[in-house]
């Protein structure tokens, strides 16, 4: 998922396993020191040196990926998230596994159920196609490191059923989550532009002028003259394509320059920030001329529709705010009209 898919549900989904598994690994390095110290029970009093040896590697490789956690956490919306947390996979999986190992060699302990919590790292991180993966790393290591072991069909079978739970159950939720995700983008665009023309809405121009403030600002008011009678004479559904279109030629003919939204009926507002005088008079020209040519409205009729325009100015440290401008503006654009 690129970085401008990535919302906050998502965000706070990844900040929750990055803290989650700190915790988990920290408490997992503190078990393998004291596995080592000999200051408990956990093993036996008699460990061998490469078992020592085995144990600091895996302690080692637990830092490294707490490194890596510490990042993924501090930067969830990072392009290299997806590197951090596969960094961290296979550094926990090659910890788990050797550690098994080596405990399974030193005195037959039976540590082969936390092979089961790197396949759920896996899944939880990276859904059912990371759980198989490392299903089928440990599966052959456990092969490979412990050929001895008598539970060796028993293991597999759990790791399997491990594998496809987690994993299932994490795919189906990221699934849910993507769904969830994309409903929230559709009601958030709903809310913030015109459903005809796909233009910012009255809210939408609010919240970018408000960004603006203190800022030149320049705010053109535009009335599409001959509208009613296209409505009148080829029908409703013939005046929502020409205000489809014009909306279309509006966003062309300003480019990068500002934003225009539709405000209702055949208006339209065209906020133009940093701009002089010059700049808006140029701007006009430009809509003016689009707005003029003739638009295809379906069977095989095409009209022509002009546009009335008023436009107001707020200068650098102006407090003047949208609605004020919007005012000034509307009644220059019905001077504008009158003079048509």
């Amino acid at each position: 998922m690129s970085t401008g898919a990535v919302d906050d549900s998502l965000l706070s989904r990844r900040r929750a396993i990055e803290t989650a598994q700190l915790v988990s690994r920290t408490f997992g390095m503190l078990c393998a020191v004291l596995y080592i110290s000999g200051l408990t029970d956990l093993a036996p009093r008699d460990l061998s040196e490469l078992t020592m040896l085995v144990c600091a590697s895996c302690i080692g490789a637990m830092a490294a990926s707490n490194v890596l956690g510490v990042l993924a956490r501090r930067r969830p919306a990072s392009r290299f998230y997806q590197a951090f947390s596969a960094g961290q996979v296979v550094l926990d999986t090659a910890a788990i596994v050797a550690f098994v190992a080596a405990a399974e060699h030193q005195g037959g302990q039976t540590t082969w159920p936390l092979l089961g919590l790197a396949i759920s790292i896996a899944a939880i991180r990276h859904r059912l196609t990371g759980a198989l993966l490392v299903l089928l790393a440990t599966s052959v290591s456990f092969v490979l490191l412990v050929p001895d072991s008598p539970d060796f069909a028993f293991v597999i079978g759990v790791n399997v059923m491990t594998a496809v739970i987690a994993g299932t159950q994490s795919t189906a939720f990221a699934r849910q989550l993507t769904a969830l995700q994309e409903t929230r983008r559709a009601l958030q665009h709903q809310a913030t532009h015109d459903g005809l023309t796909g233009l910012p809405n009255r809210a939408n121009l609010a919240g970018y002028a408000e960004r603006l403030t203190g800022r030149p600002l320049g705010v053109l008011l535009l009335d599409l003259n001959g509208f009613k009678q296209v409505n009148d004479t080829y029908g409703h559904a013939a005046g929502d394509r020409l205000l489809h279109e014009v909306g279309a030629r509006l966003t062309t003919a300003l480019g990068s320059e500002g934003m225009a939204g539709r405000i209702g009926g055949d208006e339209f507002l065209v906020l133009l920030p940093d701009a002089g005088t010059a700049v808006v008079a140029r701007a006009v020209v430009r809509i003016r001329d689009a707005i003029r040519r003739p638009v295809d409205i379906g069977d095989g009729h095409q009209v022509t529709v002009g546009v009335s325009a008023g436009v107001a100015m707020r200068p650098a440290g102006g407090d003047a705010d949208l609605d004020a401008l919007s005012a000034e503006a509307d009644a220059a654009m019905y001077q504008d009209k009158r003079a048509a």
